[in-house]
């Protein structure tokens, strides 16, 4: 999800690599605090892939900034990316929401609607944190109020989500 977040990012314009941090913390921060030591290894594959174009200028300083932008093969491969987001990018909330942030990068309403009928069919199959044998147990089904309210929460958000995903679907 950190190559698609680059390359999502880089698809709306040039940046240099601080810049790119400080989107991608914004972005997934919160939950997966984005290191250095993760953030430059990824671009340097993208470079090497040829996804990325990096030129150095000038910075304000004595230090040069490193621009990275977007090569048309990357633009290609962030489309292909999202197009084909499933599995884990439609099930792990976190990755989704990086490819939700990309989707308009979509030219094709019909691919855009593909990726968010997977996350609805994903989000309407039963599902639970805790399970009795195969059964899922709902809030209603434990004593335990940390895990009644961690299924509350998630019950509440899934239903939020499902309505917005039949709306912008309809």
């Amino acid at each position: 999800m950190l190559e698609l977040a680059i390359l999502g990012f880089l698809a709306e314009g040039p940046l240099h690599g601080y810049q790119l941090r400080h989107r991608i913390a914004h972005l997934s921060g919160h939950a997966r605090p984005i290191s250095d030591g993760s953030l430059y290894p990824a671009i340097n594959r993208l470079v090497n892939a040829g996804l990325l174009e990096r030129r150095t200028e000038p910075g304000v300083s004595a230090a040069q900034r490193h621009t990275l932008s977007l090569t048309d093969v990357g633009r290609c491969d962030l489309l292909r990316r999202l197009r084909d987001a499933d599995g884990l990018d439609i099930s792990d909330s976190t990755r989704y929401f990086t490819v939700l942030a990309f989707l308009s990068q979509l030219p094709d309403t019909a691919d855009q609607h593909a990726v968010l009928r997977r996350r609805l069919g994903f989000l309407e199959q039963p599902a639970s944190f805790f399970h009795d044998g195969d059964r899922p147990l709902g809030a209603e089904d434990t004593g335990d109020p940390y895990r009644r309210g961690m299924l509350i929460v998630a019950r509440a958000t899934s239903r939020a989500e499902r309505s917005w995903l039949r709306e912008v679907l309809a």
